[in-house]
């Protein structure tokens, strides 16, 4: 979805490898014209993806139900869909996407289902699932647990011919049951595409842009779609024609909101007009030789700008069909974004925060290609104060191994608790058994309870071998599949080129996002399948010898297969330098009046220390609102404790800069006089 890899001449357009699927098919007719040409048994022409899918369908029909078993990782692919599971914290969902070594492409319709605590997979199979595709779209709803699937592509194993899909599909999170959605009568529906985003807003999905091929060129669309999960209807809403509204694209990120959902980025093909420059058109004139010849070709477009979807539900008392009230406002853009700027780089939602890996930034383009910059860094973007910034790792500090041998003894004696627990229970059965005492059956029940809940704590706790931890990022990459679950991001696939060869990684990362404590290697495979043409070959070697000069840094930064260096901490750009520096907006977390969390400070201990803070300031906001009576104890606990984690994520980035500070100047805590008491006052003054 974001290279455009440009080759001279059909025969070299034959040999690019296949990157985004934006630039797969804007070049398509140049890719089949070279097909024929390089090979008589091209299926260009010869492949009915009608009768393909159909034959898809028929095969799938033999699953009479759905089934769960145990499987290996996926197979590698991209621009499959990665999930956190709404139902389940401890799982994962991946679906579709393709596969391409070189000569031929694969799709995919598999749905896998991956258990974080016993690093396990399974795949499902059923009678009633999407076909194979990639490029898709889901999300899940806000209103409720279930996953909404849109659109997607799929093609011929050469490519050259693709199908788009329009259908939407929803999928119970719980008994992995799809559910193709069908509306009634012409009720109108988004058109086919692939590249688009969707997002869930209380109770509708909200789905816009992405791209449509057709016989001549690709289109970008910015047609905005909400679907109502309660009316089970879509529309376009109604916006007004004096608002400027994005400019089409895909593979952008799309995020939640509050109060609706926010846009950044992506990716086009746009129109530029090229040829002999001003100069040169002004001599010729002079000359008498006309203005100078131009001509239109079409360029890509990292998009860079923001936008607000503000969304108002109708009232409550309104009818049942009330549309809601939609506006696109246009933000300032986002302080100390990514630079360069860089397409392909996917983003996560995580409390707030948008959670940013990978992408390319194309450097020159020439008559032998496109000369890349793949990246690896890790970004946060704070939604509220639209300010970006770069997360480092960690490495452990030297009394890590006093904290896990004491959380290992925790751990024993919890186990050592339970068996004690199942030891008197065994004596109280048998005590009533020889006191000759009828057996009570619910009490039967409950032993079989927990039982079943004991079996369930030992399978969960048994000892795994520790996963292979680094201190690098993972390998640069474009389009990587990322989700958040648990305070957990997941980083799966992704593509990286070298020369006119294309590699898929088939490998799930994990990365703590409150401690960053290095990069877990949950499953890697290398690849050796690469069916590229015998040029390719050639060209490969050849850029091998003239690179034998290089330095061997370098060499291990284009390795394919070595681990990236570590990620650069050079400061990022904070405004364009064509840009007015009053456009960017840069506040800081830590300004406010309420409770800040301090260095070294988990959310636990926050918490306990301004939980009473928090509390008032719940119950003032009910006050004013008039609700106070209606709330419990518990329930504005529970609202105080969801404000201060807020407050504790939405300064979390500002506080690690503190904290790396700190450490630097060999200060490892700090301790606040006044909690300490006099006697610790007057120690800390001695």
């Amino acid at each position: 979805m974001v290279k455009d890899k440009k080759k001279g001449g059909d025969k070299k357009a034959a040999k690019v490898a296949k990157a985004a699927k934006q630039e797969k098919k804007a070049g398509k007719k140049d890719k089949k014209q070279a097909a024929k040409t390089k090979d008589d048994d091209s299926d260009a022409e010869s492949v009915d993806l009608d009768a393909v899918l159909a034959q898809y369908a028929k095969e799938q029909e033999q699953y009479h139900a759905i089934t769960e078993v145990a499987s290996e990782p996926p197979s590698p692919r991209t621009s499959s869909t990665l999930l956190a599971n709404p139902a389940n914290e401890n799982e994962l969902f991946m679906y579709g996407g393709e596969y391409f070594n070189g000569a031929t492409a694969q799709f995919y319709n598999d749905l896998f289902v991956y258990n974080i605590k016993q690093d396990s997979w399974k795949k499902v199979t059923s009678g009633n699932s999407p076909l194979p595709r990639s490029g898709h779209a889901w999300c899940r709803a806000a209103n409720t647990k279930d996953v909404y699937l849109f659109g997607g592509e799929f093609s011929s194993p050469k490519q050259g011919t693709f199908y788009h899909y329009n259908d939407f599909w929803r999928l119970d999170p719980s008994n992995r049951e799809w559910t193709r959605i069908e509306l009634k009568g012409k009720a109108a529906s988004p058109p086919a595409r692939s590249g688009h985003r969707m997002v869930g807003f209380k109770q509708y999905i909200i789905l816009f842009g992405g791209f449509q091929d057709t016989s001549a060129t690709t289109k970008y669309l910015n047609d905005l779609w909400i679907y109502d999960c309660v009316n089970f209807v879509w529309h376009t809403p109604k916006l007004q024609a004096a608002r400027a509204v994005p400019d089409a694209r895909s593979s952008f990120t799309f995020l939640p909101h509050d109060q609706g959902a926010v846009l950044y980025g992506g990716y086009s093909r746009v129109k530029t007009a090229t040829g002999a420059n001003k100069q040169q058109q002004q001599a010729r004139g002079k000359k008498g030789g006309g203005g100078g010849g131009s001509r239109v070709v079409l360029k890509p477009k990292v998009h860079e700008d923001t936008w607000f979807l503000r969304i108002t539900p109708p009232a409550s008392d309104a009818p049942a069909a009330t549309l809601p009230t939609v506006s696109w406002e246009r933000r300032k853009r986002p302080a100390n974004t990514p630079n360069p700027p860089r397409a392909g780089a996917t983003m996560a939602f995580h409390k707030g925060r948008g959670i940013m890996f990978g992408g390319v930034h194309d450097v020159e383009e020439s008559e032998e290609g496109i000369d890349s910059e793949f990246f690896n860094q890790l970004f946060v973007w704070n939604i509220e104060r639209n300010r970006y910034q770069p997360l480092n790792l960690r490495r452990p500090k030297q009394n890590a191994n006093k904290r896990a041998a004491q959380q290992a003894n925790v751990s024993r004696r919890g186990r050592g608790k339970a068996d004690e627990e199942e030891l008197l229970a065994n004596l109280k059965a048998l005590e009533r058994k020889a006191g000759g005492g009828v057996a009570d059956p619910d009490s039967d029940e409950e032993n079989e309870k927990e039982k079943d809940k004991e079996k369930e704590r030992e399978e969960a706790e048994v000892e795994r071998p520790e996963k292979p931890r680094v201190f690098e990022f993972p390998h640069p990459r474009f389009n990587a599949a990322v989700t958040v679950q648990s305070d957990t991001l997941y980083i799966y696939g992704g593509t990286f080129e070298k020369g006119d060869r294309e590699f898929t990684f088939d490998e799930l990362w994990a990365v703590n996002l409150n401690h960053l404590d290095g990069v877990v290697e949950i499953f890697k495979r290398e690849l050796e399948d690469w069916q590229g043409s015998d040029d390719e070959a050639d060209s490969e070697d050849e850029d091998e010898s003239d690179e034998s000069d290089a330095s061997e840094d370098d060499t291990q930064q284009d390795d394919a297969f070595t681990l990236a260096s570590p990620i650069s901490t050079a400061p990022t750009s904070v405004v364009a330098a064509d840009e007015d520096p009053g456009t960017t907006e840069e506040t800081s977390a830590l300004t406010d009046t309420l409770p800040h969390p301090r260095p070294f400070e988990s959310l636990r201990d926050f918490y306990a220390r301004t939980s009473e803070q928090w509390q008032n300031l719940v119950i003032d906001e009910l006050a004013k609102s008039g609700r106070g009576a209606e709330k419990s104890p518990k329930e504005i606990k529970k609202a105080a404790f969801e404000q201060a984690e807020a407050k504790w994520w939405d300064c979390r980035e500002e506080i690690r800069a503190l904290e790396d500070e700190q450490e630097a100047a060999g200060i490892g805590e700090v301790v606040s006089l006044a909690e300490k008491g006099e006697g610790g006052g007057a120690g800390r003054r001695r």
